[in-house]
């Protein structure tokens, strides 16, 4: 299918995160370098509720007519879902376990599925296809920022991105 090379970037996210926080140091986590700079744990909790976002805009965009879609302001939800005290491993878990299962339900389609739309209330139209690459997009963009801080706090790893 066209959409397969699609469905396996986006399913990859979710090991690449995984790979991307395993052994942050617990003192790094709520560490902001730079002033209005999220911290480690607030840019992972955004990647986080954000995909979750997307995966649910993917699903309405498959189930319903063109659905509403609605823009969620990322500065409130990070200043109002305490990210910094959030367990990291279990969010990046469920981060994961949404990914595979979101891809599972992307395969099960046929390919002008993937044209479908839903009308996003800032956006405008997106479709199905372009919902899913953007989200590989802003994990890659994510990881870059994630890559960076863990490098300035003296716990780098080898950086890995989702897109090609």
């Amino acid at each position: 299918m066209k959409y397969d090379d699609l469905i396996q970037r986006y399913a990859d996210g979710g090991p690449i995160l995984v790979d991307a926080t395993a052994g942050i140091p617990d003192e790094h986590l709520r560490k902001r370098i730079g002033p209005g700079e999220w911290s480690v744990a607030e840019v992972i909790g955004h990647i986080v509720d954000s995909d979750l976002t997307a995966s649910d805009r993917m699903k309405r965009v498959i189930a319903e007519e063109k659905p509403l879609l609605v823009n969620c302001e990322e500065t409130l939800w990070v200043q109002s879902h305490d990210y910094p005290n959030t367990p990291v491993e279990e969010i990046v878990a469920l981060f994961a376990t949404d990914r595979k299962l979101t891809a599972r339900v992307l395969r099960t389609l046929p390919e002008e599925a993937f044209a479908r739309q839903g009308t996003h209330s800032v956006d405008g139209p997106v479709t199905l296809a372009g919902i899913a690459e953007k989200y590989i997009r802003h994990l890659d963009l994510h990881l870059r920022f994630l890559y960076g801080k863990r490098e300035n706090l003296g716990c780098p790893v080898p950086p890995r991105y989702s897109a090609q």
